[in-house]
């Protein structure tokens, strides 16, 4: 049986401590469990579902990562902590990874690395796989490599009527279809997850241009065309962010590429590195990098416990994407702010597998609004607001893992796979046991 804090007689000190343990957003809503779990086994996670189940308790789960809207956090809920259940094993002969929800993409792409495989692990290293995967995966070379919930070969689960059972292509097909892309909605808590790794890159090569705000037009619309029409070995992405040593905002432009292949990966930037326009205030080129070293880069742009408002967007594939952002990258309302672009070719011109996870783009587009206390929440949320507001008329969908439903309604899946989804939560769940998308009534 798990450790478990109840409200109602443990210590406060000690109860708000486990209702905030490893919460990322410094924004920290007043909701409060009834209970928090920690679970250290996939027994743990049994018991404490069926210690909810039998005291009349929701459940709701923390894998652990950033969600900026904190879901894990639900009113009157059991809250099941996962911090502490950590597990990983691969199988050399399938290149199959067994992998505990709290498994962060750092702690994973580290183990893969030293044993010559590769995940498409989320960007940050203390995103944990649970919501990652659950909410699609936009994770590393993504728009190359496929989201990462199309490598989920099979799950385990605790159901919410609190049998342990597996789920795959051919056993419990609904809840292996919820698994890839139903995020928060998903109707049972994940044990593990069993996923089909790939063959690590032997070269990772990176390319950043930096430049100021001045010639933001001709950088973006550089590096849109571009990723039109770059090599697919490419992962592209432009940021907007504040440099130490200037008062403007900037623009970044960066280019990762993935290939078994030294001097493809070099030629492919070379050849984009020839075209780039002038004004640039630094420059880098096919400097040797790694999935690992790229995700510490991260840690410091999203810096824990800081307040954060995030939205996103995938805008449609004609739209003016430069003019479109431009209030975005110039306007930003802090120095700790960003805007992020990122090219989803060549994944967003084929098909998508039959999944829950039903919408993308060429062009994602997310907004992360950083600040340090509570005195700048309203300035900092209109900001956010604001620009959004003017990216939704060119909006086709939106990505799961970074909004909030309590903020606005957004397009997570195609209409077919939203009425899926409710069918495979009342099928599975027909007592709403299992906390979901806080916001969305169906499946809240």
């Amino acid at each position: 049986m798990p450790l478990i804090v109840w409200r109602e007689s443990a210590d406060p000190d000690v109860y708000e401590t486990a209702r905030t343990s490893r919460l990322f957003n410094g924004v920290i809503p007043q909701r409060y469990p009834v209970a928090i779990a920690f679970a250290k086994s996939e027994q743990d996670i049994v018991d404490a579902v069926n210690t909810a189940i039998q005291r009349k308790h929701r459940i709701s789960v923390r894998a652990g990562g950033h969600s900026y809207a904190t879901w894990s956090l639900r009113s009157d809920a059991l809250l099941l902590d996962l911090g502490q259940y950590i597990e990983m094993d691969l199988d050399e002969k399938t290149g199959i990874v067994r992998a505990s929800p709290s498994v962060t993409g750092s702690q994973l792409n580290a183990y893969l690395s030293a044993r010559s495989r590769a995940f498409s692990v989320g960007h940050c290293p203390d995103v944990a796989l649970g919501g990652f995967l659950l909410g699609g995966g936009m994770g590393w070379n993504t728009n190359n490599w496929g989201w990462a919930c199309e490598s989920i070969v099979a799950i385990d689960l605790v159901t919410a009527s609190g049998g342990l059972i597996k789920a795959d292509a051919h056993n419990h097909t609904d809840l292996f279809w919820a698994a890839r892309g139903g995020g928060p909605a998903f109707p049972g808590v994940v044990t593990r997850f069993h996923l089909q790794t790939q063959p690590a890159p032997k070269i990772i090569r990176s390319s950043v241009y930096v430049y100021p705000i001045e010639h933001y037009e001709t950088a973006f619309n550089w590096i849109l065309k571009i990723a039109s029409s770059v090599d697919h070995l490419v992962e592209i992405t432009a940021v907007g962010s504040y440099k130490e040593a200037f008062q403007d905002p900037c623009l970044t432009i960066i280019l990762l590429a993935f290939s078994d292949d030294e001097h493809a990966a070099n030629g492919i930037l070379q050849t984009v590195d020839k075209s780039h326009p002038p004004g640039l205030l630094s420059r880098s080129f096919a400097e040797e990098t790694s999935v690992q070293r790229e995700l510490e880069n991260k840690y410091n742009a999203y810096p824990i416990g800081q307040r954060y408002k995030v939205d996103n967007v995938f805008l449609k594939n004609d739209a003016d994407v430069a003019e479109l952002l431009r209030p975005a990258f110039t306007t930003l309302p802090t120095r700790q702010s960003l805007a992020l672009w990122s090219s989803m070719r060549p994944r967003s011109t084929e098909a998508l597998t039959d999944m829950a996870l039903s919408v993308q783009s060429d062009h994602y587009v997310a907004l992360y609004a950083i600040w340090e206390n509570e005195a700048g929440d309203l300035e900092n949320g209109a900001w956010l607001t604001g620009v959004m507001g003017e990216l939704k008329c060119q909006a086709v969908g939106t990505y799961l893992g970074e909004h909030d439903f309590q903020v606005r309604a957004g397009t997570l899946w195609g209409s077919q796979q939203y009425e899926s989804l409710v069918r495979v939560k009342r099928r599975w769940d027909p007592d709403n046991r299992i906390c979901g998308c806080l916001g969305l009534e169906e499946l809240g």
